[in-house]
């Protein structure tokens, strides 16, 4: 499995960016990661295989969307009314799916991660 992000950027605060996520790689379980300089990785938005399913944060709830393309092996983040503690590297992760519903929201669950993409949001 091969993880590309890209789509980040600098942007002021009240905009919008929209990352995009290749994965070329076998039916996969998705979702994005932001880690800020000095945090933790944390959770932003996760997706079903079907695309059915979404999980999110509860700091980027009605901000954020997470879709797929299966056809195009891409996963999007679409990411509305940004503000300065939105700026971080945001990171896709892929893993196996215990079905094409399923939706997975832990860091420890992912296996295998993309390179980052950073998305800074100036005050």
């Amino acid at each position: 499995v091969q993880l590309q992000a890209y789509g980040g950027g600098l942007v002021q605060a009240g905009g919008s960016l929209r990352l995009s996520c290749a994965n070329r790689g076998r039916s996969s379980a998705m979702a994005w990661f932001r880690q800020a300089p000095g945090k933790e990785r944390e959770f932003v938005a996760a997706v079903s295989w079907s695309g059915d399913n979404t999980d999110y944060a509860d700091s980027v709830k009605g901000r954020f969307a997470i879709s797929r393309d299966n056809a195009k092996d891409t996963v999007y983040l679409e990411m509305n009314n940004l503000g300065p503690e939105d700026t971080a590297v945001y990171y896709c992760a892929a893993r196996p799916t215990l079905g094409p519903g399923y939706v997975y929201s832990r860091v420890a669950k992912y296996t295998y991660w993309g390179q980052g993409t950073q998305v800074t949001v100036s005050s």
